[in-house]
């Protein structure tokens, strides 16, 4: 039988993919289904705590400790990801992600016990950190300078679309079938991007750009891990615990042993002279406070809506989709706003916006409809986000250098995730819902509403930092925003392509 010439032959990086040829729809394909899966995985479980807490019998630490066991991993590991494609290949890396994601995938649909899930969910975070970073930077490196921008943005569209989808079908498959669901519908997905990519996709390397630094990434991940397992159990079994003092006292140290190390290695994946940089620092750190109140509002809003006011997971998932629907529409437009005025006006009001929204949704109690509160408070949640998003990390990118403008950009999207993982360690406490609190409908609204004003308090914070430290530059004068993963991470943006422009990795 003959060989397919282009299978036993594929593309090198000398010979960049133009869209509208077959296999560039193919390498396509490929990225915007790996990034898809990720996606609809992680906006998914969301709706589906509650379904998994009564399956388990399970505390609100355990549905905590199911959400932060995956963002905790990938925040960790992602830099590190980004590198080992860097170095060893994109798409074996991508690959290897794929399987991995998958492999994890299948452990979280048989997991017999909610502790054998949330160890599930920080394996699936792994295989999310190798093909996560991969999967753009396929597109960067594989497509010819003049489609790549098209490209990128039909990655990053279609990526969105997978985003809406996922409260969706996660809402359906819990009440349909089972929240297990949600993970086995992974595999069929999975091997179809094996398949494409193994057959399609080119590989493509850069060791000269690699940064491997795989203590930093124990040192990190450990560290998140010991803050985040204190925070979460302490207010329960309490903070003079053994083991919640030794895990927390581990992790501080494991994060300064981090910082010591960026510092003193050879090939930091953290270079800190990036935030010597008072823009990108300050960036920085609306971002941190802006996701840790999405995160924490996102999380208790799923919760409430059905052990509240009764909905179904999928009228849970269905009362989400407006935010991304609205993330979808405006983001990439205040991106170019902010590219006309500086990005200090949206960064303020943004943040300010949201925090009202934010406030809307301390109405959203017992008896509260859907059109007249619910709606209403996530829709100016949404404008506040769009507003904001696009114009902070294009800030940030545009506050790198070039040589750094991938860790820029990935440093961006880790804090936003550690924002998002500390919040929802976090905030339960804070507001006093622990334990079962959760099930019981009045203990938990209570709790709902500190919590909100909490997180709006946190945005507010947001637009004042925003208006005390971002300077009114005009970021990346020629860089086309890219909104992706709204509810998950910060929007992508494309750097300017060609020499001295690396681009988005």
């Amino acid at each position: 039988m003959a060989r397919n010439p282009s299978a036993a032959h594929p593309p090198s990086a000398a010979e960049p993919l133009r869209l509208a040829s077959a296999r560039g729809r193919w390498v396509l394909f490929a990225t915007v289904l790996g990034s898809a899966v990720v996606g609809i995985d992680a906006t998914a479980v969301n709706v589906a705590t509650p379904a998994i807490g009564d399956d388990f019998d399970a505390g609100l630490s355990g549905l905590q400790w199911t959400i932060n066991a995956y963002t905790l991993t990938l925040a960790g590991l992602l830099l590190l990801g980004g590198s080992l494609g860097d170095r060893f290949g994109r798409r074996r890396v991508f690959v290897i992600g794929v399987v991995w994601f998958a492999a994890a995938s299948l452990l979280c649909a048989i997991a017999p016990s909610v502790e054998a899930l949330i160890v599930a969910r920080a394996l699936q975070g792994v295989g999310g950190a190798l093909l996560t970073p991969g999967s753009l930077a396929i597109i960067q490196a594989s497509f010819h300078r003049d489609d790549r921008g098209a490209a990128i943005g039909a990655w990053s569209g279609l990526g969105g679309v997978a985003i809406a989808i996922g409260p969706l079908l996660g809402g359906y498959l819990v009440d349909a079938v089972s929240w297990r669901l949600i993970f086995l519908i992974n595999l069929p997905v999975a091997a179809a991007v094996i398949a494409v990519a193994v057959r399609h996709v080119p590989e493509t390397r850069d060791p000269a750009e690699a940064r491997l630094d795989p203590v930093g990434a124990v040192l990190a991940a450990a560290g998140l891990a010991g803050v985040t397992y204190a925070l979460i159990e302490g207010p329960e079994t309490g903070w003079d615990d053994p083991v919640v003092l030794a895990t927390l006292i581990g992790g501080v140290l494991a994060l300064a042993a981090f910082v010591v190390s960026q510092r003193v290695g050879s090939h930091p994946m953290l270079p800190l002279e990036i935030f010597a940089s008072a823009q990108f620092t300050a960036a920085n750190l609306v971002t941190f406070v802006v996701y840790a109140a999405l995160g924490g509002a996102i999380f208790l809003l799923a919760i409430q809506l059905q052990n509240v006011l009764g909905y179904t997971a999928l009228q849970a998932g269905l009362a989400l989709v407006p935010m991304t629907i609205v993330m979808l529409l405006l983001s990439a437009r205040a991106g170019r706003l902010s590219q006309r005025i500086g990005p200090r006006l949206p960064m303020t009001a943004g943040p300010l916006l949201a925090a009202a929204g934010l406030a809307l949704m301390v109405r959203i109690g017992e008896g509260a409809a859907y059109a007249t509160h619910v709606l209403p408070a996530v829709l100016v949640f949404a404008l506040g986000l769009a507003l904001t998003v696009a114009p902070l990390t294009a800030t940030v990118l545009a506050a790198a250098s070039d040589a750094h403008a991938g860790v820029a950009s990935g440093v961006n999207n880790d804090v936003a995730r550690i924002g998002g993982l500390l919040a929802v360690a976090v905030l339960p406490p804070l507001a006093g819902i622990s334990g079962g609190d959760y099930r019981d409908p009045d203990l938990l609204s209570d709790g709902f509403v500190i919590a909100i004003w909490i997180s709006a308090a946190l945005c507010a914070l947001g637009g004042v930092l925003a208006f005390l430290m971002i300077r009114n530059d005009r970021p990346g004068a020629g860089a086309e925003p890219v909104p992706h993963c709204p509810l998950d991470a910060p929007p992508r943006i494309l750097a300017p392509a060609g020499p001295g422009h690396p681009g988005e990795r």
